[in-house]
C-alpha cells in the first residue's frame, strides 16, 4: 500500500494538464463537479459515474448497540449514510495493480 493521497489539487492539475484550462479554470470545474456530486448525494440521488463506481445514500434504522467497554446497551438513532460500490471495471483494475 502506498501512502499517498490524491487530493482537489492534484486533480485540477490533472485536468489543467490534460484539457488545457487554465489553472483556475481548471480548479473551479473539479470544484463543480464535486459540488453537483455532494448535492445530488444530500438531496438523496445516486451518483453513478461509469466504468468507476456508484455513491448512494442509505437511511439506517434506530437500533440498539452496546457500549464495549461498559455493556451497557445504548440506543442507536436512524442516520443516513454514504455508500460507495465500485464497477466490476474498477475492482478489476485495482485487483490487477495489487497483482504487480
Amino acid at each position: 500500500m502506498s501512502d499517498k493521497t490524491l487530493t482537489r489539487m492534484d486533480l485540477s492539475e490533472a485536468v489543467f494538464r490534460e484539457v488545457g484550462l487554465s489553472r483556475n479554470e481548471s480548479a473551479s470545474l473539479v470544484e463543480s463537479v464535486l459540488q453537483h456530486m455532494s448535492d445530488a448525494l444530500v438531496a438523496g440521488e445516486t451518483v453513478k459515474i461509469s466504468s468507476f463506481g456508484t455513491f448512494s445514500v442509505r437511511e439506517k434504522a434506530s437500533r440498539m448497540g452496546r457500549n464495549p467497554k461498559t455493556g451497557e446497551e445504548v440506543p442507536i438513532s436512524p442516520r443516513r449514510v454514504l455508500s460507495f460500490r465500485p464497477s466490476h471495471l474498477m475492482k478489476d483494475r485495482v485487483a490487477e495493480g495489487n497483482a504487480q
